[in-house]
């Protein structure tokens, strides 16, 4: 059943747009407890706890927040360091150029 909204008033559009941005509320809660009663559905059918999963879940997106160990040192400024991951810093490709080996930059 269509609107047509061409005839409404300003005061009627806003009723009707509040009247929308509930209902997607509603539609989208509704969407995120169907999705839990299907994961705890799962979780039963496979004979493992819903709260493991979700712990291991939380466990898995902790380890990538973990700041890696320096495992490269600037020998000119021993505070300046890199893990080996992400860009290169600018002392270390500088020191690589400037005749210095890997070996001589790491811990």
């Amino acid at each position: 059943m269509p609107i047509d909204i061409s005839k409404l008033s300003s005061a009627e559009l806003k009723a009707l747009a509040l009247k929308i941005q509930s209902r997607i509320i509603e539609v989208e809660k509704e969407t995120l407890q169907k999705a839990l009663n299907e994961m705890h559905a799962v979780s039963n059918r496979l004979g493992v706890s819903f709260e493991d999963v979700i712990a291991l879940q939380r466990s898995k997106a902790r380890k990538s927040n973990i700041k890696s160990s320096a495992k490269y040192f600037n020998p000119d400024n021993p505070k300046q360091t890199w893990s080996g991951r992400g860009r290169k810093p600018a002392w270390f490709v500088s020191a690589i150029e400037n005749g210095s080996s890997i070996a001589d930059l790491m811990s």
